[in-house]
């Protein structure tokens, strides 16, 4: 008698079949009938970090609207977990939002001292960071998106992208370095 088999459990390539079929026909059927198995999950888990069912409800469809045009941005290596950490950090922005924190300088988020005009908005200042950062390598950019901006762990990082832990910390530094290199010429401009 097999102990586990009462148990339903999706194979992770039955994931990996809708999504891959997705991307090549962009059919919102397949993309749906993927996320509508883990829409528990991610009622879940916005519901522990918004605590209001109708505001989880909401974001619910939210991140299905976001995973749209991220599932085709990001290599997703396990689905499950991947969907999980996009609608946690989608509700700590919403957290965030919500409380109307104040907006870190560029200079906090990526942790290294530049200055750019005094005059300059923080919308242009955010401008020079986003055109910098699609001057980096495609290894550089999504490490430093991850470590930086979604404030994963270099453990983390490495799971996500499935580079090694010193690629990681390669890409991290490299491309902060090129960032700062970038964003200096563009203030001497």
């Amino acid at each position: 008698m097999k102990l586990f088999s009462l148990r339903k459990t999706k194979p992770q390539a039955g994931d990996e079949d809708l999504l891959q079929r997705y991307r090549q026909t962009g059919d919102l059927a397949l993309l749906g009938e993927l996320y509508e198995q883990y829409m528990p999950l991610v009622y879940g888990v916005c519901l522990k970090y918004l605590q209001d069912e109708e505001q989880s409800k909401d974001a619910v469809m939210q991140i299905f609207e976001e995973l749209i045009v991220k599932v085709t941005r990001h290599e997703v290596k396990q689905f499950k977990s991947w969907l999980y950490v996009l609608a946690r950090n989608f509700c700590l922005m919403q957290l965030r939002a919500g409380k109307k924190m104040e907006t870190l300088s560029i200079d906090e988020v990526m942790e290294f001292p530049f200055v750019l005009h005094p005059d300059e908005s923080n919308e242009a200042q955010l401008k020079q960071l986003e055109c910098c950062m699609r001057k980096l390598t495609a290894p550089q950019q999504q490490s430093i998106d991850l470590f930086y901006l979604r404030e994963k762990c270099y453990k983390e990082v490495a799971e996500i992208t499935g580079y090694s832990l010193n690629e990681v910390k390669s890409y991290i530094q490299n491309g902060k370095r090129n960032l700062k290199i970038c964003l200096e010429a563009n203030r001497e401009r």
